[in-house]
């Protein structure tokens, strides 16, 4: 058998909690410094300790109510990116079709798509819009994908 290659042994090893020595066993080291030990543990005392569950629930509800919020604030930026909500100045119409559009009620491109659905002569029913406009009005919608 090799020499020397065992730790040296304590047989009467300190078992400190708290500052103070409740036990001696043996151990490699001449003393043991711990938190809790059997005669505080609720297992062994039958005693329970309430840990910060309180605590735990009200962060968790926190970062869930944190979550929520940012939750509808995506959907609020996508209803804004949404080209349905967009008005009509940001089609980059002429002057002559913005003011027509206005002028029959049209302020948005949900407005123009409810007017393309009954098709193409609605559109152009709209003094002021002409070919030349409606080709633009589809050449945006098609750009943001609402028609094909």
């Amino acid at each position: 058998m090799k020499e020397d290659i065992h730790p040296k042994w304590y047989p009467d090893a300190k078992v400190i909690v708290n500052g103070e020595v409740v036990m001696t066993v043996g151990s490699t080291k001449p003393e043991l410094r711990v938190e809790i030990w059997s005669g505080t543990h609720p297992f062994y005392t039958g005693q329970q300790r309430l840990l910060d569950t309180e605590g735990q629930v009200d962060r968790f509800m926190k970062r869930l109510q944190k979550r929520q919020e940012i939750q509808v604030t995506r959907e609020q930026q996508k209803e804004k990116r949404s080209p349905m909500a967009l008005s009509i100045n940001a089609m980059s119409l002429g002057t002559r079709a913005q003011k027509a559009l206005a002028a029959a009620d049209v302020a948005t491109v949900s407005d123009i798509m409810a007017l393309i659905e009954k098709g193409d002569d609605a559109i152009l029913a709209i003094s002021g819009i002409g070919q030349k406009a409606l080709i633009d009005i589809k050449r945006f919608l098609r750009a943001e994908e609402l028609i094909s």
